[in-house]
């Protein structure tokens, strides 16, 4: 099956697009488009590839679900269009960079910046229903990003993974942690951020540690 992903991303990961729950998920979604309001729109769903090639991964964000209001979702975890006002769970990261790097909090919570410069910014689950949280999980979508995540950690070394809440920590089992820095805290999200998000220092971490390892650190 043809998919429309960076031809990076296409080359590791093209195996799935032949297997039976891939081609069972994507005549779902592509159902779901035809007849549903769906988030990101349909040529965004793979825009954390797409800005952010295999060759280029540095770290690896992992979120859960698509926003579900209207224009916010645009294929990033976290991240939200231009124009579109800063979601909590994003509120309290940039709350995060301001006492650990001291950076000033952005007005846009647009994080294209991030993904181009290898930060792989992906959802378990990347596309949803409108005003329907969670409607598109245990579709295929998790097996399928489960492989993104095996692939990375089989293929690659020294890549950051951090992994916000209960939810990422449990999708990151799969990662080897004697190649790779895995970082862990409670989610961002009003809820549990206060239960050591805040305060978790990750942004430095990973600068720290890509520059002991030689590379080029993250302008967050």
């Amino acid at each position: 099956m043809k998919v429309n992903i960076e031809k990076s991303w296409n080359e590791v990961i093209k195996q799935e697009f032949e297997k039976e729950y891939f081609v069972k998920l994507i005549n779902f979604v592509k159902q779901e488009y035809s007849s549903q309001t769906i988030y990101p729109p349909g040529k965004e769903k793979f825009s954390a590839f797409d800005l952010c090639p295999f060759s280029d991964v540095k770290v690896v964000i992992l979120g859960q679900d698509p926003y579900h209001g209207s224009g916010q979702a645009h294929g990033l975890c976290f991240s939200v269009k231009e124009g579109v006002k800063t979601p909590p769970s994003l509120k309290n990261i940039y709350k995060e960079l301001k006492s650990d790097i001291g950076l000033e909090i952005p007005d846009s919570g647009n994080l294209n910046h991030w993904a181009k410069q290898g930060i792989l910014l992906i959802n378990a689950t990347l596309t949803v229903r409108a005003s329907k949280a969670g409607s598109h999980q245990k579709k295929g979508w998790e097996e399928f990003t489960n492989a993104v995540i095996e692939v990375i950690s089989s293929q690659k070394q020294n890549i950051v993974f951090l992994l916000w809440g209960a939810y990422a920590q449990k999708k990151g089992q799969i990662i080897d942690r004697k190649k790779h820095f895995v970082l862990e805290s409670a989610h961002p999200s009003p809820f549990s951020a206060h239960r050591g998000f805040l305060g978790n220092k990750h942004f430095s971490k990973t600068n720290d540690y890509l520059k002991s390892i030689g590379k080029k650190t993250i302008k967050w």
